[in-house]
């Protein structure tokens, strides 16, 4: 009994590690692309360009990192909001200015396309 327990354990394993693997990249890619936007980032009523806004995401990223279990728990807990204000972070570009979860959500979904596709 126990080794069948074991085994199937092993079996259960890959598939969280590689879980695991695919929202770290999903989550890599989301930090880059901000980086690379070129957006206006405003958080707590301050202005940031877009790689000063993805290093402090970065620094969140890694202090709450136990938080997030997916893509969309960074967006949801970690890239929404001040925790400390509770204040929403917008994203401006080419003059449309959206919340950061709206952005950052079109981007993960575009993302996701363009991996099945690829596939």
């Amino acid at each position: 009994m126990i080794y069948r327990a074991l085994f199937c354990l092993c079996l259960a394993l890959p598939g969280a590690v590689l879980a695991d693997a695919v929202d770290e990249t999903e989550i890599a890619y989301l930090l880059d692309f901000m980086a690379a936007s070129g957006c206006t980032f405003v958080r707590n009523g301050d202005e940031h360009n877009s790689p000063d806004a993805a290093d402090h995401m970065r620094l969140k990223y890694s202090r709450g990192k136990r938080y997030v279990d997916s893509a969309e728990d960074f967006i949801d807990r970690l890239a929404t909001e001040s925790s400390w204000s509770g204040k929403p972070y917008t994203v401006t570009c080419d003059a449309e200015t959206q919340t950061s979860a709206q952005w950052l959500n079109r981007a993960l979904s575009d993302y996701r396309q363009q991996a099945s596709i690829t596939e």
